[in-house]
């Protein structure tokens, strides 16, 4: 169990952010065992034949059998708008030091792909991990990040109705909040405190972990990362609920989005789960918002729309 233990500043401190580099590495849990990630199985079956190229022995002792990663693979964003191509250049620059004791808490010797000169293995690591974002990750980012902004919109939501508290305690079944304390169950067998001493708590939606996971080493700032809402809709094409009263009020189609939008979602989105183009999204939706029926918000760069009290009422919801 890890307990971060928060003052009244820190609580004014917890926030979101988005890494596109905590993506990448967790998702090599999945790769290892997909029999885990049961929601990520489509997106391993479409990527399978490109791993093949890829250098499977450096990333394979990226993660270990107990699913962790080093924490230098787990960077604590600065903001929701993290670029990947930032986090790669201080991989790059991390220090040999900072590398092995990194490896060396996840293996109980050094890796063999590894055991070489540090400066080396640090190239070949940071090379293969590219070379796997640019085959793997990067051609279903932009959908990936409307999903996780998306999550944050909607605890954000939380936050406003219900209250910071209820927000924490409803991210994950393995993250509880109670008297300025974050309790979060991992599989570590040891418990740890961790006074958060002003830094805040950052919470990251990821699509890549089951319950909650946190930095392994002692004395990392802050960081809980945990399941974002939604993975389900990642690779599935909706064909809509069914309301013949609605259809025949507002047509098939804005009644399908106005029923997916129980959860924010972009354009772009919404566009892959119906199997529609964009533009031809974006023009329902102008129309439901000029009905009073959804509004939006910007988060990033991306629009995420969600429906408003008349929508709720109006689907039933």
């Amino acid at each position: 169990m890890l307990r971060y233990q928060l003052s009244e500043s820190d609580l004014g401190g917890v926030r979101f952010g988005i890494s596109p580099l905590c993506e990448l590495g967790l998702s090599l849990r999945s790769v290892s065992h997909p029999e885990r990630y049961p929601l990520q199985l489509p997106w391993l079956a479409r990527t399978e034949s490109l791993r093949r190229d890829l250098d499977g022995a450096a990333l394979s002792a990226l993660v270990n059998e107990r699913l962790w990663t080093p924490d230098f693979l787990n960077p604590r964003p600065a903001s929701p708008l993290t670029r990947i191509d930032d986090e790669f250049a201080v991989l790059d620059g991390i220090s040999s030091q900072t590398f092995r004791s990194g490896l060396l808490s996840i293996h109980t010797e050094l890796p063999d792909v590894f055991a070489g000169p540090p400066k080396q293995a640090i190239r070949r690591m940071t090379s293969a991990l590219r070379e796997y974002w640019e085959a793997c990750l990067k051609p279903h980012w932009p959908r990936m990040r409307a999903i996780l902004e998306a999550d944050i919109v909607h605890r954000g939501r939380v936050i406003a109705h219900d209250g910071l508290a209820a927000m924490l305690n409803g991210i994950s079944s393995a993250v509880s909040y109670e008297r300025g304390v974050v309790s979060v169950a991992l599989s570590a067998p040891d418990s740890r405190i961790e006074h958060a001493g002003g830094s805040g708590v950052t919470l990251v939606p990821t699509m890549f972990t089951r319950r909650a996971s946190a930095p392994i080493g002692a004395g990392e700032a802050p960081l809980i990362m945990y399941p974002a809402r939604g993975q389900g809709t990642m690779w599935a094409v909706e064909t809509g609920q069914r309301s013949t009263a609605l259809e025949n009020l507002i047509g098939a189609r804005r009644t399908e989005l106005l029923t997916a939008l129980r959860s924010p979602a972009s354009s772009t989105e919404l566009g892959i789960r119906f199997g529609i183009s964009a533009s031809a999204v974006n023009q329902h939706l102008r129309a439901l918002a000029d009905a009073g029926l959804v509004t939006s918000t910007r988060y990033g760069h991306s629009v995420l729309y969600f429906r408003s009290e008349l929508g709720q009422a109006l689907s039933g919801a």
